[in-house]
């Protein structure tokens, strides 16, 4: 989720500002990068939507060039070879703590001739690449926090190349964002640290510093960081949750960023992009809130167009079982009318389906809850529901206006408020509580449909009203 938000930083600035958004797979950690982490970013970026401007450039397939870029370094006096052992590192590591101080690399590697150097080189000694920290600091002004600095004399000299010839994280990022022609790098908080050393290595090859933003991270609700314990973390995920791309965007965009003032926190990805400032960007974590999302997510629902909702709410409800997709597009305007009814009472795609069963099964299942407050005297409501249905079966027309004058009409005979009338009827026909308006109801369902469920909420009650389970 982190990483789609910061994916997202970035793109909105590049549509901003004309630039461009690329993609780096950084992929020479092959333990950590699987083809299922690989796919996931894929198909993360492409259900928001945020599609890259060049083709997708694989870390590990610029190895050559990152050794190249070691050999520069050397050779400009920048970095010098290491002999030191893992295990002689270790037992001064040791050394070092059992004195209670903090163990940094001495240097002593530094101090070999070069003739002493290049006989160990041939003689094929296993060794790493150091880059020769200077003496110092390194700052730069971040976009979101402002100066940074950190004293050199803090950092030890860090490889950059392995003993078997592989780049170090740091090397190999710097090398491919000098290739790229980055002149952004925006990220996680968690890469601060990182960042001297990178700005060492960039002066290091002679390259032009992009300009840095470091986001603070995603919270939970509970204050800590996002992860698996608060649900879907893997953005694409939440399509399963009937969440739509649009909402997880601007749901997104505002988890550590503000266009400041007062704003409407509803916006389309256009309205976004115009809006996007560096300037918003807050250093404060942002709090993943999934009742915000789903609250957000039902505004996106009743601003898209009927016919984008169309073929994604038929999918939800095909895999319901409820119907077929082909079946909903017969039905074309009834179909899209049904949507439009559920759509402000739902808060998801899910809801959606779950809202539309009743009007697509045979019969409804009766709601318990709801039938023990509106059938709660199954012999009154039995009457109710009776007279309701004799008169409907007189109605001239099946429409709103009729329905409506045919319902007063049993209301008034009844000595019956609106909602007496109603409730017994709404669980008849839906089996349910909440639904649309009645006369929304009754005229989707049809004068068939809803005579038939009628007929058999007339039976069910009277089963009640003897005493049946």
């Amino acid at each position: 989720m982190g990483g789609a938000r910061t994916a997202l930083f970035n793109w909105l600035y590049a549509r901003k500002h004309g630039g461009q958004f690329l993609l780096r797979v950084e992929d020479t950690d092959k333990a950590r990068s699987t083809d299922e982490s690989t796919r996931a970013i894929f198909e993360g970026l492409r259900w928001l939507g945020l599609h890259w401007d060049e083709d997708v450039v694989f870390q590990a397939a610029n190895v050559s060039r990152h050794r190249a870029d070691v050999e520069r370094m050397l050779e400009s006096g920048h970095a010098y070879r290491c002999f030191c052992s893992a295990f002689e590192l270790d037992a001064r590591r040791k050394q070092a703590e059992a004195a209670e101080g903090a163990f940094k690399y001495d240097r002593r590697c530094d101090q070999l001739d070069a003739a002493e150097v290049a006989r160990r080189v041939a003689a094929g000694d296993p060794h790493v690449v150091r880059f020769r920290v200077p003496d110092g600091a390194t700052a730069w002004t971040d976009l979101v926090h402002g100066t940074i600095s950190f004293p050199n004399k803090d950092i030890e000299d860090f490889v950059v190349l392995r003993s078997d010839a592989t780049p170090i994280y740091n090397m190999a990022v710097v090398s491919d964002d000098v290739a790229m022609r980055i002149t952004l790098v925006m990220r996680g908080d968690d890469h601060i640290s990182n960042t001297p050393k990178q700005i060492m290595l960039y002066r290091a090859l002679g390259a032009d510093l992009p300009e840095f933003a470091h986001l603070p991270m995603i919270h939970g609700a509970d204050g800590k960081k996002l992860s698996k314990r608060h649900g879907a973390t893997a953005v694409a995920d939440w399509q399963h949750e009937g969440i739509l791309p649009q909402t997880m965007v601007n749901f997104l965009a505002l988890l550590g960023w503000s266009p400041g003032g007062e704003f409407e926190e509803v916006m389309s990805i256009d309205e976004l992009v115009a809006s996007f400032d560096a300037d918003g960007l807050r250093k404060t974590a942002a709090v993943f809130d999934v009742k915000k999302l789903e609250w957000m997510n039902g505004q996106h629902l009743v601003r898209m167009p009927l016919a984008d909702l169309a073929p994604l709410a038929g999918r939800t409800i095909a895999a319901a079982g409820l119907a077929t997709e082909q079946e909903l597009a017969a039905r074309g305007d009834w179909y899209l009318r049904l949507l439009d009814l559920l759509r402000v009472r739902a808060r998801t795609v899910d809801d959606i389906a779950r809202q539309a069963r009743p009007f697509l099964v045979q019969a409804v299942t009766y709601d318990e809850a709801a039938a023990a407050k509106a059938w709660k005297d199954p012999a009154d409501a039995r009457a109710i529901v009776a007279a309701a249905r004799e008169a409907l079966v007189a109605a001239p027309t099946w429409d709103a206006a009729s329905l409506e004058e045919t319902l007063k009409a049993v209301g008034e005979a009844r000595g019956l408020a609106t909602g007496k009338l109603f409730g017994p009827m709404r669980v008849a026909l839906t089996g349910e509580a909440n639904s649309p308006g009645m006369f929304d109801v009754l005229t989707l369902l049809g004068r068939d449909v809803a005579i038939s469920r009628l007929t058999a909420a007339e039976n069910e009650l009277a089963r009640r009203a003897e005493g049946g389970a």
